[in-house]
């Protein structure tokens, strides 16, 4: 992993000899998460090193951007306010659908662009809520980048960065972060690759959401149920059947006997 388990991470660290992308991968696909429209949209302008994604008025439906990476690709996934806390389970689920679809066959990166003084309890569990409505993997997949606070002191990140929840959610990710903060886009970059070399160039599997004729859990249940009584049903009728063909094997052996017997003639 990026980084050991500590209680005192470590952001990742721009390598200079490092690929954003391993040789067996043509293209990165990230979603953008957060709580800051602004701020996710502003550091999707930043992969893509051109102001595509505005950063004042908020869409209400996902966007996407292609740009070049090197010899690849980038695809930007920059999502609305998921962690609203009037969104209904309903719409959630909406957003999720159309971000998998945009992202076809599912994402390699969620980056989890967080501000810092903003990012609460409540908000840590919504923000785990998307992230388990993609796929229980999320995790795994997820890079965290700490927004600059509001209020300029030396001191503060630090003292962020130690609170419970951000340094829970953290963990969660496997201890990967990076901080806003002088952050140049190769180093950015870097760190998009990285997540993604780590899974082994592997995207999120997100099925339930690609495919709208799969049956639902229920009708999983019910079609296990039936095969399983389809096949005690075939267990039946193979064992029935073969108490019919050894009655038959006998009564033919009788038969047979009866034939090789001579019949007495009357006179």
């Amino acid at each position: 992993m990026a980084s050991a388990s500590t209680d005192d991470p470590h952001p990742l660290r721009r390598s200079s000899s490092y690929e954003y992308l391993p040789p067996y991968m043509s293209e990165l696909r990230v979603v953008l998460l957060g709580n800051s429209w602004s701020e996710r949209s502003s550091v999707g302008n930043l992969i893509l090193a051109k102001a595509v994604f505005s950063t004042e008025k908020e869409p209400n439906r996902c966007l996407t951007v292609r740009g070049p990476l090197k010899e690849k690709e980038i695809v930007l996934i920059n999502t609305p306010d998921l962690l609203h806390p009037n969104i209904s389970e309903h719409k959630l689920t909406e957003h999720v659908e159309n971000c998998v679809r945009l992202c076809d066959p599912g994402p390699h990166v969620f980056l989890l662009v967080l501000q810092p003084e903003d990012f609460t309890e409540e908000h840590k569990l919504r923000l785990c809520r998307v992230l388990e409505k993609f796929s229980e993997r999320s995790y795994d997949h997820s890079l965290v980048l700490i927004s600059t606070p509001r209020k300029k002191s030396p001191a503060l990140m630090e003292k962020y960065i130690g609170q419970p929840v951000l340094k829970d959610m953290i963990m969660k990710c496997r201890y990967r972060y990076l901080r806003q903060k002088n952050l140049e886009r190769p180093e950015l970059l870097t760190g998009l690759g990285r997540t993604a070399k780590e899974n082994s160039g592997e995207h999120v599997s997100c099925e339930i959401f690609q495919d709208p004729t799969s049956t639902s859990a229920g009708d999983n249940q019910r079609t296990k149920h039936k095969e399983a009584k389809t096949t005690t049903l075939t267990d039946a009728v193979k064992a029935a059947g073969l108490q019919a063909y050894t009655k038959f094997s006998e009564q033919l052996s009788q038969l047979s006997l009866s034939e090789k017997t001579p019949v007495p003639h009357s006179e």
